[in-house]
């Protein structure tokens, strides 16, 4: 003998739906007037994050790209020129670090990171001995 709910469990049609294993494509940026893509870069800090990234791995030309996006983002962010001071040093290229340096100190409002600023003088005074 059946039990009673099997017999209906069994008589019940079954609906089967197939999920499309596709998946959506992502959103594109908004096109230009040419038809192509405009590309966005991404802000100040987020260009400095990721200079930061590449400056602790050793990329230091890689670092250098995003010191110097973040600069053309904003010209008067303080990180990305110490970034950039940094990743020149790291290079051997004392007059650059140099002259990002003394941007990152132009830059830097007068009450904002003094402890970087000591860190980026003696930095200077080094650079400049050795220069």
């Amino acid at each position: 003998m059946i039990a009673p709910g099997l017999l209906i469990l069994a008589m019940s049609p079954v609906v089967v739906r197939a999920q499309s294993s596709r998946t959506p494509p992502p959103p594109q940026p908004p096109p230009d007037l040419d038809g192509g893509f405009v590309y966005t870069p991404p802000g100040p800090a987020k260009s400095v994050e990721i200079g930061n990234f590449y400056l602790k791995r050793h990329n230091y030309k890689a670092a250098i790209s995003r010191f110097k996006e973040a600069i053309q983002t904003r010209s008067d962010y303080p990180p990305a020129y110490l970034g950039l001071g940094k990743a020149y040093e790291k290079t051997g290229q004392k007059q650059k670090a140099l002259d990002a340096y003394q941007q990152y100190l132009d830059t830097l409002p007068s009450d904002k990171d003094a402890a970087d600023a000591k860190d980026v003088h003696r930095a200077m005074e080094r650079l400049r001995a050795e220069h």
